[in-house]
């Protein structure tokens, strides 16, 4: 059998942020609203953010995070882990009308060890998932397939969004 490659070049700035010790990106967005539709942020709040994963697991991936830089969830005030709480219910609500998943996996990594790769500033994963979603591609070469651009998935995201009337409260 003749060995085929798949290419995913737009991985290595993940790969080489892994073992970058200069900034956090998640701290980058929340300091720059102005960049907000270039930094795919969703939506923000006066203590968290929306943000698309630029290197989803699926369709829709989001992670939702503090504004401030902190690692674990016991360095959360009660208004934080409220507002972060918020967000996830209202990001499930646009992602089921806007790109109707038959579930969702909500998720959070604490430690480099535990799959973070984003160790200092704590941020929650939200996935939506599809009934036989996990394909050859997962299962035999580690790989995802992303049937969507991340500008499209924002547009969509944006306007389901405002129909919606979300986010609720800022």
């Amino acid at each position: 059998m003749q060995r085929r490659n798949l290419w995913a070049p737009w991985r290595m700035p993940y790969i080489k942020a892994l073992s970058n010790e200069g900034g956090c990106f998640l701290c980058a967005n929340a300091a720059n609203p102005a960049a907000d539709q270039e930094n795919f942020v969703l939506w923000r709040t006066t203590r968290s953010m929306v943000v698309l994963n630029m290197f989803p697991y699926n369709n829709g991936h989001v992670l939702i995070a503090p504004l401030r830089h902190v690692a674990d969830l016991d360095a959360l005030d009660e208004q934080e882990m409220l507002d972060v709480m918020r967000l996830i219910r209202d990001a499930q609500a646009v992602l089921s009308e806007a790109v109707h998943p038959n579930g969702f996996n909500v998720g959070m990594n604490f430690g480099r060890c535990a799959g973070a790769g984003l160790p200092g500033h704590m941020h929650i994963h939200i996935v939506p998932r599809w009934d036989g979603d996990t394909n050859f591609m997962a299962v035999t070469a580690g790989t995802d397939v992303i049937s969507q651009s991340m500008k499209e998935l924002y547009d969509e995201l944006q306007k389901t969004s405002a129909r919606l009337g979300f986010p609720r409260y800022k």
